[in-house]
């Protein structure tokens, strides 16, 4: 076998061997699920803020965001 078959291998190999190893194999416990929980967990820690934020700039901008429609820019829809 030539060399670049080798290392082509080794380094298939070594790839497969770091993707299973980062496997969780335990569920989250149910001790644990509390603190997962948390509001400075979520990944919207605070909705009404970042819905305020949001309605602000597509007003502003006159663009769409992820809520509702393009607007005139005024602030008046």
């Amino acid at each position: 076998m030539n060399p670049s078959g080798r290392l082509w291998r080794w380094t298939l190999g070594l790839c497969a061997a770091c993707m299973l190893g980062g496997c969780a194999t335990t569920p989250v416990q149910p001790w644990e699920r509390g603190r997962l929980a948390r509001w400075d967990m979520q990944l919207d820690p605070d909705p009404l803020r970042t819905a305020l934020k949001e309605h602000t700039r597509f007003s502003k901008e006159a663009s769409s965001g992820r809520i509702g429609a393009a607007g005139g820019g005024c602030g008046c829809n």
